[in-house]
């Protein structure tokens, strides 16, 4: 099985260094190491979760993608901080790791798995149905009625048009040449809704405003565009990116994982006069380290705190199947700062937004068009 597993410790054992102190010193050093460390277990024993394990497998991409399987794992990794769960991780290197991970996850008597991407979902429905008494949580999936016999997984979607939307708007306002571009990973629904709102807001835009500004690498009404195939070559980053440049686009949201980290590069390199990027899934900014300037915003999923949830309510003994939405108005998703571009974001352009944000919350606009 190509994965890699990585283990979350729960406790921070404290360590001494040899120096040439005397024995009084060094045993006093010794004596309040092992204070510190009994200190730290109980600490870890007295939490509601100490004892139980919190498993995720993730897609393709792995664990430090800069993206969704890092972000969902932070609801991992804070469960192991504020639940004193045990937390592991088996990263997929291809699609034929799914079945297998959860397999594997299932056999070392995990006390709930998180399933991380769309893809993962035929394999959950089966480790779920084969399990009935095992929570199960997945990411960028909700099953229709019947497909879980026992209702022991939770689906985490969320409504990230409607904060695509918002992007779509802003980069209809930003844009120098008139044209806006977006891309995908694969052609699934987690990919496409960012697609579908990021154009639907350049129209009400365009709309707005009297504009015609041009989104190019996507047709929501054909549902069809322009795809990399995979959620992890940094090249076709960075080649999608710049054939969009090449047809006049100065702002793209590539909606693929770390390939769009190969768009941010080329953009720092380009300067972002000529190209700047909108992130999605973490707030780019701060996760890509090596060219955060050129990130305009970045269209967020708070998969970590629904992750986290579903963990705790394990915990609890509350937890129960179904579906969780992330919205704009529960804060499911949401449009992050615009940190070093402030200044390319008018007073105007910003109020605007705020109105379209809560318009999308009471109901009279839509994120669908």
């Amino acid at each position: 099985m190509a994965a890699a597993v990585i283990a979350v410790s729960a406790l921070a054992l404290a360590g001494c260094s040899s120096s040439d102190s005397t024995e009084d010193t060094a045993a006093a050093t010794a004596t309040e190491s092992a204070s510190e460390t009994m200190t730290d277990e109980a600490t870890v024993d007295a939490l509601p979760g100490a004892g139980m394990k919190a498993c995720q497998v993730t897609d393709v991409g792995g664990v430090d993608d800069k993206g969704f399987n890092q972000k969902a794992y932070k609801g991992v990794t804070d469960a192991v901080d504020q639940l004193g769960v045990e937390g592991v991780v088996l990263e997929s290197q291809a699609e034929t790791d799914y079945a297998p991970n959860i397999q594997s996850f299932v056999d070392q008597g995990c006390d709930v798995i998180v399933t991380v991407g769309f893809l993962l979902g035929d394999g959950t429905m089966e480790a779920a149905n084969a399990n009935p008494d095992l929570p199960f949580t997945i990411v960028d999936y909700a099953y229709a009625d019947g497909d879980i016999t026992n209702n022991n997984v939770l689906g985490q979607v969320f409504n990230t048009d409607e904060a695509a939307f918002l992007a779509g708007y802003l980069a209809a306002g930003v844009s120098k040449t008139g044209k806006v571009g977006t891309f995908g990973g694969v052609n699934i629904p987690p990919v496409t809704v960012f697609m579908d709102g990021f154009y639907y807001g350049v129209q009400k835009y365009n709309a707005d405003n009297g504009t015609s500004v041009e989104v190019l690498g996507w047709d929501p009404a054909a549902q069809s565009g322009l795809f990399t195939e995979n959620f992890e070559s940094l090249d076709d980053g960075r080649t999608f990116a710049q054939n969009l440049v090449d047809e006049g686009a100065d702002i793209v949201m590539p909606v693929a994982g770390p390939v769009g980290l190969g768009s941010a590069a080329l953009a720092g390199e380009l300067g972002t006069d000529k190209l700047l990027i909108i992130g999605v899934d973490s707030d780019q900014y701060n996760s890509d380290t090596a060219n955060p300037g050129v990130y305009l915003t970045s269209v967020l999923k708070e998969m970590d705190v629904t992750t986290f949830n579903a963990i705790q309510s394990v915990v609890d003994g509350t937890f129960v199947g179904g579906v969780t939405v992330g919205t704009l108005e529960n804060g499911g998703v949401s449009l992050a700062p615009f940190h070093d571009q402030e200044g390319a974001v008018s007073a105007e352009l910003a109020a605007a937004l705020e109105t379209i944000k809560a318009g999308i919350i009471d109901g009279s606009i839509s994120a669908q068009g």
